[in-house]
């Protein structure tokens, strides 16, 4: 699976039905909550341990998931935008990462421009069959269960990172305990 011309150097996610299933739960007095992946979120520091950039480009403005991408440390996050591929412009903009060297997750028809444009594209198992069509990748795992865990693993191992990246980690993590909690 290694490919010596793939150099991805940041990996973009939407975040509803990326990070969580895409449901929103809603309470009584109109609070929303979402549930991210634990696992998701060790792979995420996996990645950016292992040198390289994180961002969140999401058609939804939401508190929990400021917290959780506060939480992990991701480089750039982008809400409430609904043309994503304006907002990947702005983003390669602000990282100095070219398109080809960004890979993206996406689910849903608001992420096929973005998705059509980067280096390599993945889509989650129960992404839209739209995008699933156009996409390079299609993981085994849904939206919100270890897509980022199968991304950040396939890309690793294509750009012939993937033990450096695990051993770096691992040595990092001795006395930490946010691998278990992606936290």
């Amino acid at each position: 699976m290694t490919n010596g011309d793939l150099d991805i150097q940041l990996l973009v996610m939407d975040s509803d039905g990326v990070l969580t299933d895409g449901g929103i739960y809603v309470s009584d007095v109109g609070i929303e909550s979402r549930r991210f992946n634990v696992k998701d979120g060790a792979w995420i520091r996996l990645w950016e341990r292992a040198g390289f950039k994180t961002a969140i480009i999401t058609g939804k403005k939401s508190p929990a998931l400021k917290t959780r991408a506060n939480q992990l440390d991701i480089n750039y996050v982008y809400e409430n935008c609904h043309y994503k591929l304006e907002t990947l412009h702005e983003l390669s903009k602000a990282s100095g990462i070219p398109f080809k060297n960004m890979a993206y997750i996406g689910d849903d028809l608001i992420d096929i421009p973005a998705l059509k444009k980067v280096g390599i594209s993945f889509a989650p198992k129960d992404a839209v069959e739209e995008v699933r069509a156009i996409c390079g990748h299609v993981t085994t795992a849904k939206g919100g269960q270890g897509v980022v865990v199968e991304v950040v693993k396939y890309l690793l191992i294509a750009m012939g990172k993937y033990e450096a990246a695990i051993k770096t980690y691992l040595e990092r993590q001795a006395g930490e305990t946010d691998f278990a909690t992606g936290g």
